[in-house]
């Protein structure tokens, strides 16, 4: 595996070594002593999680405060998104900045969010398969999300013919100067 740190050095990309011949591909998704050596992290994944979701769907500025901040290691199994993380650590160089990355079946990038980030994505494919491991369980009461168009994050989400399409709670989230954020 080759890890890659993005603008933001704490969001890592991960380009898996693929195995591929005219019968297809194997490639290992992930391997916690290999993850270990190459990154240094040590946090434990605790659940994984699944979505399908159709084009031009947004899911997103999701994250958890903690005690049950989350860790996100994402990637896609069928079709393409565009993955955004965004730094919510006030004490951090890059707080309010944000990453984004290409992550598709086709090239088997994923990407590492750590806590205290926000994360989101939009599937820019007829439909999208999505897969994240996370550090911490699912908590709905520690919770939070933050607009995808916040207009001070300015994030440059690609444009899609019908979207974004987003959930009522997506749809109803507060500014970044209003969010809940991390130390």
């Amino acid at each position: 595996m080759k890890v890659v740190k993005s603008i933001i050095p704490d969001v890592l990309i991960v380009e898996p070594r693929v195995f591929g011949d005219d019968r297809g591909f194997f490639f290992e998704s992930f391997n916690q002593q290999d993850w270990t050596a190459a990154t240094g992290l040590t946090d434990a994944f605790v659940q994984d999680n699944h979505s399908k979701s159709s084009c031009g769907v947004l899911r997103g500025l999701h994250y958890q405060l903690p005690p049950r901040a989350q860790g996100k290691l994402v990637r896609v199994v069928a079709g393409e998104v565009c993955d955004v993380a965004v730094d919510l650590r006030k004490s951090s160089p890059t707080f309010g900045r944000w990453v984004s990355a290409i992550l598709s079946a086709e090239n088997k990038r994923q990407m590492f969010i750590p806590a205290g980030f926000a994360h989101g994505f939009l599937t820019l494919s007829e439909s999208a398969e999505f897969l994240y491991k996370t550090t911490d369980y699912y908590a709905p009461e520690y919770e939070r999300c933050i607009a995808w168009n916040d207009p001070t994050l300015q994030i440059d989400w690609p444009k899609v013919a019908d979207g974004p399409l987003l959930a009522a709670k997506d749809a109803a989230a507060p500014l970044f100067s209003d969010a809940e954020l991390f130390a």
